[in-house]
C-alpha cells in the first residue's frame, strides 16, 4: 500500500519536485526509525504513510489562503489524505490516525504515540538540513523533541558529532 500512496502523492503534487522530495526523505528516515524502534506492522504502516503525506495540504493551503504556514497545513491536510487512502482502500482505522497524524503534526504538544513521534523527529531531521538551521537550534530540537533512541542517535550523527 505505501508504494501506491507515494506514487498517488507524486501525482497529486504535479511537478513540485522539492515537495516530492522532501516527502521522500521524511518517509525514508521514518521508515528507518520505525524499524528500528521494533514498531509492530501496523503501527509502522501507519507511521510511512504519515510521512509519505505529512505536508499533503499544502497545495490547498496555498491556493485557499496563499500560504504554506503549519496551521494551514494541519487543517487542509486530513481531507486530502483521507481521500487518497479511502481510494487506495485503507482501514477506516488506518485513514483515522494517518489524519490525526497529518492535522497536528506541528503541534508536538499533541504527541500521543510512538508513530507521532517518529513522524515528528523524520520532519525535523529533513527540515534542519532543508532549512539550514544552526547547531545551538539543532541541539534545541534534540533536547526538546527527539525521544526514540534512533532519532536521537540519528541527529546526533548527522548534524551535532564533533560539534562543541
Amino acid at each position: 500500500m505505501v508504494s501506491n500512496i507515494i506514487e498517488k502523492m507524486i501525482v497529486y503534487f504535479e511537478g513540485d519536485v522539492k515537495r516530492i522530495n522532501h516527502a521522500l526523505k521524511v518517509y525514508s528516515f521514518a521508515k528507518t526509525i520505525a524499524g528500528r524502534e521494533e514498531m509492530p506492522p501496523e503501527d509502522r504502516q501507519i507511521t510511512e504513510l504519515a510521512a509519505v503525506l505529512h505536508d499533503i495540504g499544502i497545495k490547498e493551503s496555498e491556493r485557499k489562503y496563499s500560504s504554506s504556514e503549519a496551521r494551514y497545513q494541519e487543517l487542509e491536510g486530513p481531507p486530502v489524505a483521507a481521500a487518497i487512502l479511502e481510494a487506495a482502500k485503507a482501514a477506516p482505522e488506518m485513514v483515522q490516525r494517518v489524519s490525526y497524524l497529518i492535522g497536528n503534526h506541528h503541534t508536538y504538544g499533541k504527541i500521543d504515540g510512538l508513530d507521532f513521534q517518529i513522524l515528528v523527529e523524520a520532519d525535523f531531521i529533513v527540515n534542519i538540513f532543508e532549512d539550514e538551521m544552526k547547531t545551538d537550534t539543532v541541539r534545541k530540537i534534540s533536547d526538546k523533541y527527539f525521544k526514540t533512541a534512533t532519532g536521537r542517535e540519528m541527529i546526533k550523527s548527522m548534524y551535532l558529532s564533533g560539534k562543541a
